[in-house]
C-alpha cells in the first residue's frame, strides 16, 4: 500500500536551512563555491552578506543574491509535493556521497530516505536497450536487492527503467536530472510514482526544474557517488553511461561491465570498459564476488572496505594530457595500446582522458579499437 506524502515543516527565513538553500541557489554558486564560502565566512548568512562584494571584486556588476521569495516558493513547492530537503550533516544524509569532490550539499527527496543508509550498487545502460540487455538488468537488479543491496539508477528509459522496476520490492533509488517533482521521461511516470511510494527519488535541482542536457552529467556523478560500484549493462561507445563510469573512477568506486557481442553497437562501451580494466560480470553473484561483501541484512548499514586509491589529476594536468594525446593522433587510425606506449603514461591515467575526448567529439574510435583525431 502506497504511503501518503508527508508534510514537512517550512523553515522560517532566519532558519539556517533557509539560508543554506538561498546561498546554494544564488547565481554563480555551485557546490564547490558553496563550501568555500561556508569555510571562509562561517555561516550561510554571513556568506550571503559577503557575496555582492565578492562578485564586485571579480568584475560582476549589479550582483544580487537569490531573493528570499524564490527560496520560500521552492520550500512551499517541496512541501506541496510531500518532498523532504536533506542537508549534509542530517542523520538521514548518505555520508558515502561526501567522497565526491563536488558532492551536493542539499538534496530533495521523495520516498523512503532510510534506503540511503543501506549499501548501494548503481546499474546504468542504454536507453535503446536490447531485449537481452533488459532481461539482464531485471535479473541482476532483482538478485542484488534479494541479497540486501539497494539498486541506484537514473530513471531513464531502457536499462534504468528495467533495473528500477525489478528492484522495487527490495529497494531502489532514482536520481533525477531535473527537480524531484518533475518526471522525465513521461513514459516512466507510473514507475516514478511507484518509486516515490516504495523506494526513493532524489535530486539536487530546485523544485520544478525542467531537466536540460547539462543536468544529466551532474546527475550521473550522484549516481556514482551514492554507490559502492557501478554496473554498466549496455552502452554505446559514446554514451552517458561512460560518463557515469568515469565519475565512479574519480570517486574511487568499482566499475563493472556486462560483456556483449562485438558486432552489437550497444555493447561497444561495455566491451571497451572491460578491455580497459573494468571487471566483467554476468550476474549478481559476479557483482557480489567482485565487491567482496554481502550485507548481513537489508535493514543494517554496511561498513564498506576502503577503495583502492586511483590517480587524481589537476585541471592543468588533464589539459596537458589531452593535448599530448591530440598531438599524437592524426587522421590515420592508431591502436590504443600503441598510443598509450607513445604517451608513456599508465593506461589507468590515459583511458579516462580518451573517454573525455571521445565524448567531446575530438577523437573517434573505429573498428578494432583504433583511434583517430577528428579534424
Amino acid at each position: 500500500m502506497a504511503r501518503l506524502p508527508t508534510t514537512h515543516h517550512i523553515p522560517p527565513q532566519d532558519d539556517p536551512r533557509f539560508q543554506h538553500l538561498r546561498l546554494l541557489r544564488s547565481r554563480r554558486v555551485g557546490p564547490a563555491t558553496y563550501r568555500r564560502l561556508l569555510a571562509e565566512y562561517g555561516s550561510a548568512a554571513a556568506a550571503l552578506d559577503a557575496l555582492p562584494g565578492i562578485a564586485a571584486a571579480a568584475g560582476v556588476s549589479d550582483y544580487t543574491v537569490c531573493p528570499e521569495g524564490v527560496v520560500a516558493a521552492e520550500l512551499k513547492a517541496g512541501q506541496a509535493a510531500g518532498a523532504r530537503l536533506l542537508m549534509q550533516g542530517d542523520p538521514a544524509w548518505p555520508r558515502v556521497i561526501d567522497d565526491l569532490s563536488d558532492a551536493p550539499p542539499l538534496m530533495w527527496t521523495l520516498g523512503q530516505v532510510d534506503l540511503l543508509q543501506r549499501p548501494m550498487v548503481a546499474m546504468v545502460g542504454a536507453r535503446n536497450a536490447s531485449s537481452l540487455g533488459t532481461r539482464m538488468a531485471k535479473t541482476m537488479a532483482a538478485d542484488l536487492t534479494a541479497a540486501g543491496f539497494v539498486v541506484v539508477s537514473g530513471l531513464a528509459r531502457g536499462v534504468d527503467a528495467a533495473a528500477h522496476l525489478a528492484a522495487l520490492p527490495g529497494g531502489t533509488v532514482a536520481v533525477q536530472a531535473g527537480g524531484v517533482d518533475v518526471i522525465y521521461p513521461m513514459e516512466n511516470a507510473e514507475l516514478a510514482h511507484r518509486i516515490a511510494a516504495q523506494g526513493l527519488r532524489l535530486s539536487e535541482m530546485a523544485m520544478g526544474m525542467q531537466p536540460q542536457a547539462r543536468h544529466f552529467p551532474a546527475r550521473n556523478r550522484i549516481i556514482a557517488g551514492l554507490s559502492r560500484a557501478v554496473v554498466v549493462v549496455e552502452a554505446a561507445a559514446k554514451s552517458g553511461s561512460l560518463i557515469t563510469a568515469r565519475n565512479a573512477l574519480d570517486a574511487h568506486r568499482d566499475v563493472l561491465a556486462v560483456p556483449g557481442h562485438p558486432f552489437d553497437a550497444r555493447a561497444a562501451g561495455c566491451n571497451m570498459l572491460i578491455r580497459d580494466g573494468a571487471t566483467l560480470v554476468r550476474s549478481a553473484a559476479d557483482v557480489i564476488e567482485a565487491l567482496g561483501i554481502l550485507p548481513a541484512a537489508p535493514e543494517l548499514p554496511l561498513n564498506l572496505p576502503a577503495a583502492q586509491p586511483r590517480p587524481q589529476r589537476t585541471l592543468q594536468e588533464s589539459a596537458a594530457l589531452h593535448n599530448r594525446i591530440l598531438d599524437r593522433l592524426g587522421v590515420s587510425p592508431l591502436a590504443e595500446d600503441q598510443l598509450i606506449r607513445d604517451i608513456g603514461s599508465p593506461a589507468l591515467v590515459v583511458t579516462p582522458a580518451l573517454v573525455d575526448l571521445e565524448l567531446d567529439g575530438r577523437i573517434a574510435r573505429s573498428a578494432g579499437g583504433l583511434l583517430s583525431r577528428v579534424c
